[in-house]
């Protein structure tokens, strides 16, 4: 039998969606997000499926290429983060 992959974890998996979400706000396809940052196509599916754990700066060529602030991409994960009552 083969050994099941672990979970995404929360956190990348929420990045993905606001990364969907604010792509598909703008009408872009994920080739013309991947285009628009300078990503694989391949790289940016990893990325919006928490698979990946996006480096700063790949975060900043994504937030680029959706013409949104940096912060857009994550601060709601920390607002979600403050918002759990147990400690990590």
């Amino acid at each position: 039998m083969p050994a099941r992959e672990p979970s995404p974890d929360p956190r990348l998996l929420s990045l993905g969606m606001q990364i969907r979400r604010l792509r598909e706000e703008r009408g872009y396809s994920l080739e013309e997000l991947a285009e628009r940052s300078g990503m694989s196509f391949r790289g940016l599916i990893y990325i919006e499926h928490g698979q990946r754990s996006p480096s700063v700066l790949t975060l900043l060529d994504i937030a680029a290429g959706l013409d949104v602030q940096p912060g857009e991409l994550v601060n709601h994960i920390a607002r979600e983060e403050s918002g759990k009552s147990e400690p990590r």
